[in-house]
């Protein structure tokens, strides 16, 4: 990829990175360091990969756990490998038992909307299948922290004590105490700077590391699981942990200037980004800072959103073909719709988020794109009693209303945002690329390619540019750092421009590239407390 490594046309906090031997970029130093310490012992980028997000889960509990999901692309000799660990509905829930319940849509917390983790799963399948190292000496980093303690960094205290808030508002019963007890146990968020530790984290970290997950979804900790959905009237039950078993997936792509842009096909959201990229080809984004080139950008992810949330959901349940809404032909018959004023999305006729994203590389060439969620911040706000483990509410996304793609069904997965990327070029692989943030992502996504490849704007510019937010409707939030002018061009086209007072909705991504020469180069988010480690 050619660029200037100098050229920062927009403030940034830091530079790009460069380094040969390996890199691993998270939004946490900590995480960060902690893949470092599985590349200097020898592993490759899946052990570091691994070792960062179970790092994570204890460094950033507000937007990932033990009891979420994970997907991955993996580059490893030539070849780019898709692991979707998404885990479905439980066998026993229904959309009628919720409806006699009272429900009209499906309940944010508790445990309704919990569904199978896969998290877990996925270390243990990506360390059998790639790893070089134990995965009891992966996660040795993550059991650390959770044990002995680390001090909370800047964003991570702001958003805990968000969350904390939430919860205190919205979380009285009794199966809400232990989230309390572990994430608040001094009656509050821990603070900025204040050392927090989980010494039942660090246990169940342990027994996950040392029988490859198998604790997790058929032994002691699936006992303590099913217990508590038990007792507190869940539907997720040991059978059902145990018949779990993550996914290899075939990656999806469009062919983008030169570049394959690669994401993981359905239930993942990645496809938004895709059918977004696929309308914006088929016009020239001369100048990155022009009215033009935000109105086609935004109107392109209003449509590609509107088919996914019209189409797209667990693949067995889908009604069109993934190669159909990626097709050339129909972005040729959406890109018609996009004109001088603002569109009001529907969905065409094709035819016939709480996360956190890593991206990790090593001297061998292999490449790693990883991302897992508790969905909304920690989740539920349920905590296994004795495990640490904060359980997702990935169900969340599912409707009650049977005509709807995503309506909930026994054993179902539901449409999922969490989306890793990866770019290549003429078969070789240029690094992996995300930005988190729930429905941000595929948005995030399309930015982060644009600005690498159309304004080529190295990893950290990237990163830095300013970025915008189609929420519903017409309304678009923009960050304060968009030029006013562009703000202003934009509401003349009929968008309902907002301008956000800060940058918490806008995600946080994450870039490596591999150069010709084999210097990795890498980017990550300002937006919170990112950080690189290389070697």
């Amino acid at each position: 990829m050619s660029y200037d490594p100098l050229y920062y046309p927009y403030a940034s906090r830091r530079m790009t990175t460069y380094a040969r031997n390996g890199m691993v970029a998270t939004s946490q130093p900590l995480a960060a360091q902690a893949g470092l310490d599985a590349l200097k012992q020898g592993g490759n980028a899946i052990d570091a990969a691994i070792a960062a997000a179970a790092a994570l889960t204890v460094v950033e509990p507000t937007s990932n756990g033990i009891g979420g999901d994970a997907f991955a692309l993996v580059w490893m000799n030539g070849k780019l490998h898709g692991l979707n660990s998404s885990g479905p509905a439980p066998k026993l829930i229904s959309a009628a038992q919720l409806q006699k319940l009272g429900y009209s849509e499906m309940p944010r917390l508790g445990f309704l909307p919990v569904t199978v983790p896969g998290a877990p799963a996925a270390w243990a399948e990506l360390s059998q299948r790639f790893g070089k190292l134990p995965l009891s000496q992966v996660l040795a980093p993550a059991v650390d922290y959770a044990e002995n303690g680390y001090p909370v960094s800047p964003n991570l205290g702001r958003l805990w004590e968000s969350s904390y808030r939430l919860y205190r508002d919205n979380c009285q019963g009794n199966e809400f105490a232990s989230w309390f007890s572990t994430y608040a146990p001094n009656g509050r968020a821990p603070r900025i700077g204040e050392m927090w530790r989980s010494p039942d984290h660090a246990s169940t970290l342990k027994e996950i590391a040392e029988t490859k997950a198998r604790a997790f979804y058929e032994g002691a900790i699936a006992d303590k699981i099913e217990a508590f959905s038990k007792e507190y009237g869940g539907y997720l039950r040991k059978d059902d942990l145990a018949e779990f078993a993550p996914q290899w997936v075939e990656p999806i792509r469009v062919s983008y200037r030169g570049y394959d842009v690669w994401e993981i096909p359905p239930n993942g959201q990645g496809i938004v980004a895709l059918m977004a990229l696929n309308l914006l080809k088929g016009f020239d984004l001369c100048e990155r800072d022009s009215v033009e080139t935000y109105h086609r950008q935004i109107d392109a992810i209003k449509l590609a959103f509107a088919d996914a949330k019209k189409f797209v959901t667990d693949p067995k349940h889908m009604q069109v073909r993934v190669e159909d809404l990626l097709s050339d032909g129909y972005a040729d018959d959406r890109r018609r719709l996009i004109g001088n004023q603002a569109l009001t999305p529907e969905p065409g006729r094709p035819p016939g988020g709480g996360t956190v994203y890593l991206a990790t590389a090593d001297s061998e060439g292999n490449m790693v794109s990883y991302i897992q969620s508790n969905y909304n911040g920690f989740g539920s706000g349920l905590v296994v009693p004795g495990t640490g483990i904060s359980l997702h509410n990935r169900g969340y996304t599912f409707s009650l209303d049977p005509s709807h793609a995503n309506f909930l069904e026994p054993g179902k997965k539901t449409y999922h945002t969490i989306i890793p990327g990866f770019l290549t070029k003429d078969g070789s692989a240029v690094g992996p690329f995300g930005v988190m943030g729930a429905y941000m992502q595929p948005q995030g996504h399309v930015q982060v390619v644009t600005n690498s490849i159309d304004f080529q704007l190295n990893p950290q510019a990237a990163l830095d540019a300013p970025r915008w937010q189609w929420t519903e409707g017409k309304r678009v939030v923009l960050e304060s750092s968009v030029p006013g002018h562009i703000a202003e061009a934009l509401a003349r086209r009929g968008h309902d421009i907002q301008i956000a007072v800060d940058s918490v909705s806008f995600g946080r991504g994450q870039i490596i590239r591999r150069e010709e020469s084999g210097v990795l180069a890498g980017g990550t988010e300002p937006r919170t407390d990112g950080g690189i480690a290389a070697w």
